[in-house]
């Protein structure tokens, strides 16, 4: 007996893995919330709850998450509405007022979760020092999704590197906060009514001045469609230029950050074309496929 003691203390002294809530703003995303949900449902450690955020969709989008609840009935999905302002930041918060779990996880509409995703997200907790955590990406309508993860993973350590480990930010389509972090700072984030800012990397910034962790994780992986190449070249331009503003209503002036910025600019048209190209490809194997 003596001798199984100190193995059952070492196993009380185990921290139990956190609980997971996955938030997930949505707008007229009827092409690809299906996809999203059966991703987050299909996690090798199950979300305590998968939260829909509809704002004020004038497509199917409610109509399929309600379909899915009952096609997935053991799954626990919640459809929230947010019905009094349209917008993604006051969606975002409503859902992450009304998430349950310890750490709560905030996707896009259009993400594809990784198997392991929620795993990873309770690894990463398990650390009480960590506030929040991100990770890269993969673009999956793009080609080459491999190395373009890859790209993504080596920008996200470059610019903490260009931060010297001052700023952690955080990417929106693939993040999760501690709800104590949370509630720390969700009276102070930005609203932005104009929609001029990158509402991720406000938020990282109010942690920053909270001093809460933000830490990066190349294991939490999130598949994201490439659609903002979509945009025209004006749009995209106001899109990136969406850093500077966030930097410029913190006052944050560190030259080095605006280095994504640049590489935005840079990979807009060759991307932009490999999307077009992959796109005329699978379409046309579509109908060799169909015929």
């Amino acid at each position: 007996m003596s001798a199984d003691r100190p193995f059952a203390g070492a196993l009380q002294d185990v921290p139990e893995p956190p609980g997971v809530s996955i938030v997930i703003p949505a707008y007229n995303e009827e092409s690809v919330i299906r996809q999203c949900l059966i991703a987050a449902i299909y996690q090798s450690v199950p979300a305590e709850e998968i939260i829909v955020v509809d704002n004020l969709s004038t497509d199917r989008t409610a109509r399929i998450v309600r379909q899915m609840q009952q096609e997935y009935p053991e799954s626990p999905i919640i459809l929230l509405r947010q019905g009094d302002t349209q917008g993604l930041i006051p969606t975002r918060n409503h859902g992450l007022n009304n998430a349950t779990g310890d750490v709560v996880g905030r996707i896009d509409a259009d993400s594809v979760l990784e198997p392991d995703w929620v795993e990873q997200v309770q690894k990463a907790f398990i650390d009480p020092s960590v506030a929040a955590a991100t990770g890269p990406v993969v673009y999956y309508d793009m080609p080459m999704r491999r190395f373009g993860l890859k790209a993504d993973d080596k920008m996200r350590q470059l610019m903490l590197r260009l931060a010297k480990h001052q700023y952690h930010f955080l990417f929106g389509s693939n993040m999760a906060l501690r709800r104590t972090a949370w509630e720390t700072i969700r009276d102070e984030a930005c609203l932005d009514p104009k929609d001029e800012m990158h509402e991720d990397i406000d938020l990282s910034l109010h942690l920053f001045e909270h001093d809460l962790k933000v830490q990066y994780l190349p294991q939490m992986v999130s598949g994201m469609s490439a659609r903002r190449l979509e945009d025209s070249p004006r749009d995209y331009r106001y899109y990136v230029q969406r850093f500077d503003r966030t930097y410029k209503a913190h006052n944050v002036k560190k030259m080095a950050l605006k280095a994504p910025m640049v590489v935005f600019f840079s990979v807009y048209f060759p991307a932009k074309l490999l999307r077009a190209i992959h796109t005329a490809n699978s379409a046309q194997g579509a109908r060799r496929g169909g015929a």
